[in-house]
């Protein structure tokens, strides 16, 4: 697909690249957006849900109405050099890590090739291209799906650059996290010990706690922690305020919220041990991902259509840099659950540099590990995501070298066929319409037993969290 806002987009992305932003604060970010779909003649509304950085801009009128979920947001401690091929950080305490630069892009390009399709054709239907905040750190499609951003909408695509191309199937983890906050009482360590109530034993005796439940919980629920504060570097103070951040999660709502409950009850035995007392302050939560396997069988039609991108000398020469800072081997039992040809994927990672066609894999409902709220857009809208290769093979999310490939021509050839394949899966969906009433009717079946409730109460609302 000849696509006319190739150098447009590359500019967008690699803008928002070099501005790498916290969840709820990627203000940069989420202007450069908005200011080009504005001139691109989209509506677009601003706050939305109070996210403040969060956007929605629509194009079209009628049914269907496709949503198209896009991020921006980038990762604390990741702070990169582009192009350098070893870690290399280039001063700036935050780094796109994930790709997100690219996924809001990606989105965008989707949108204004399937606005000039529904000129095009002059038939009904809406195009939404939301900008989500905080995927990192603050579940900004949580509130969205919570305060109602999605009612009318009829099904949802989301993307994600990856180091396949590939469409996503499988679940993800509900997860809450919280903090654990203690209140002690100060005294002399060693001249009035008795009269001292330790925040910091509390602490230290809920995680001790925690431990023990991982022997009584099921084996595909996690709990993790970081002591956010210590009390103070003084041992000979006794400590009177401590912290700990938590995140709980589980296969579903249900299950992380008995979890979740669980884990309070720990913290207040460790407070009742103490003699100090704690306040549980809620962070953040997001769902697990109901799947959609007619909508995933619409992306993997397109994909097959629009091709795997094609790489140049340059570009491989350019992969093979980075392709080489990955010292363990490749095998087998490291392939993806869902992959179909297993073996073709692992001899493709053991002589190419990067995936140059299109990974096919079997439906799988089965939870992954790991979370993302993409899960709260699934339980209110059919939805489905999209992978492609945006980055060498052995280069893992979270890392330098994800930074240090982010703003690269094969980088930007893995984002600019996200659009491409998502535009195609529109355009499908907009003429046939039954296929679209087979992905409710999924999606009814799915959710008949499990009607959405959202993990952050109505009370809590869109915060920056530091990660």
């Amino acid at each position: 697909m000849n696509n006319p806002y190739t150098e447009d987009l590359k500019k967008l992305a690699r803008f928002v690249y070099s501005h790498p932003e916290p969840g709820f604060s990627e203000v940069e970010s989420s202007n450069a957006q908005i200011e080009y779909l504005k001139s691109q003649g989209f509506a677009v509304e601003t706050d939305l849900c109070h996210t403040h950085t969060g956007y929605r801009a629509s194009y079209g009128s009628g049914h269907p109405v496709i949503a198209l979920l896009g991020e921006f947001d980038a990762l604390y401690g990741l702070g990169q050099k582009p192009d350098v091929p070893e870690p290399c950080p280039d001063g700036k305490p935050m780094g796109h890590g994930c790709g997100h630069h690219m996924l809001g892009t990606a989105v965008i390009g989707a949108g204004l090739l399937i606005r000039d399709y529904l000129k095009e054709k002059g038939i009904p239907g809406t195009v939404q291209i939301y900008g989500c905040p905080g995927e990192e750190a603050g579940s900004g499609k949580a509130y969205m799906a919570r305060d109602g951003a999605f009612d009318g909408v009829d099904l949802a695509f989301s993307y994600h650059p990856s180091v396949f191309h590939q469409v996503c199937t499988g679940s993800s983890q509900s997860c809450i996290s919280a903090n654990f906050r203690f209140h002690g009482v100060a005294a002399h360590a060693a001249g009035e010990p008795q009269n001292g109530r330790s925040a910091l034993d509390a602490v230290e005796l809920m995680d001790v706690g925690a431990n023990y439940l991982r022997e009584h919980m099921e084996s595909t629920d996690r709990i993790h922690y970081a002591i956010t504060n210590t009390g103070g570097s003084s041992p000979n103070v006794v400590q009177a305020e401590a912290e700990v951040k938590y995140l709980i999660r589980s296969t579903n709502n249900r299950k992380c919220l008995a979890l979740y409950d669980r884990v309070k009850k720990i913290a207040q035995g460790a407070a009742l041990m103490t003699e100090t007392s704690v306040d549980i302050l809620f962070d953040e939560g997001l769902s697990n991902t109901i799947v959609n396997f007619t909508l995933e069988d619409v992306l993997a039609d397109a994909f097959r259509k629009a091709g795997a991108p094609v790489y140049t000398k340059e570009d491989l020469a350019y992969a093979k840099k980075f392709y080489d800072t990955w010292k363990e081997p490749y095998t087998l039992d490291q392939i993806p659950y869902p992959v179909k040809d297993k073996q073709k994927l692992l001899e493709s990672e053991k002589t190419s540099v990067i995936d140059d066609y299109f990974v096919e894999t079997i439906h799988s409902d089965r939870c992954e590990m790991g979370s993302t709220d993409v899960g709260d857009v699934s339980y209110v809208v059919p939805t489905a995501t999209l992978n492609t290769a945006c980055y060498s093979y052995g280069a893992n999310a979270h890392s330098w070298q994800w930074v240090a490939e982010g703003a690269s021509e094969i980088a930007m050839k893995g984002m600019l066929k996200g659009s491409e394949v998502l535009a195609l899966a529109a355009e499908s969906l907009y003429e046939y319409p039954e296929t679209v009433e087979a992905a409710k009717k999924e999606f009814a079946e799915r959710t008949k037993d499990d009607a959405y409730q959202c993990l952050i109460p109505k009370d809590v609302m869109p915060h920056q969290i530091l990660m």
